[in-house]
């Protein structure tokens, strides 16, 4: 079974988005903070991390480039979650490495279809 890690400090979407991701069969972590978020990563190496990017302590930026720089977690597929619409913010994850971006409010769609994109593109580079 695939895993998700959730990083998100507002808790309904965090909420919202675990029970939707679990209902597809997906095993779910979840962090409210970045600090906690990195702990679950390298404690459960998750097949992916969605992650808010504003957030208190830690933002999602900053969490991305702690776990580029371990080599336990560097790999795992990286997809930032915000409100924000500015296209350069989202070139900018994106040129960086992250595997994706979903804007907030997302749908469902929206989410399984980034996810399916970043787990077969990791599955794909394993071979």
């Amino acid at each position: 079974m695939e895993s998700i890690l959730i990083i998100e400090d507002n808790a309904e979407i965090r909420e919202n988005a675990m029970e939707l991701l679990q209902l597809e069969g997906y095993n779910v972590y979840a962090a409210a903070d970045g600090i906690r978020g990195l702990q679950l990563a390298n404690d459960n190496l998750p097949h992916l991390i969605i992650s808010d990017v504003m957030m208190p302590g830690m933002n999602g930026h900053q969490i991305f480039e702690a776990l580029k720089e371990n080599p336990l977690t560097r790999h795992i597929p990286f997809v930032f979650l915000t409100s924000s619409v500015e296209n350069s913010e989202i070139a900018l994850a994106l040129d960086k490495g992250a595997a994706g971006y979903i804007k907030k409010p997302f749908d469902d769609k929206e989410l399984f279809e980034t996810i399916k994109q970043c787990l077969s593109c990791k599955k794909s580079s394993l071979f």
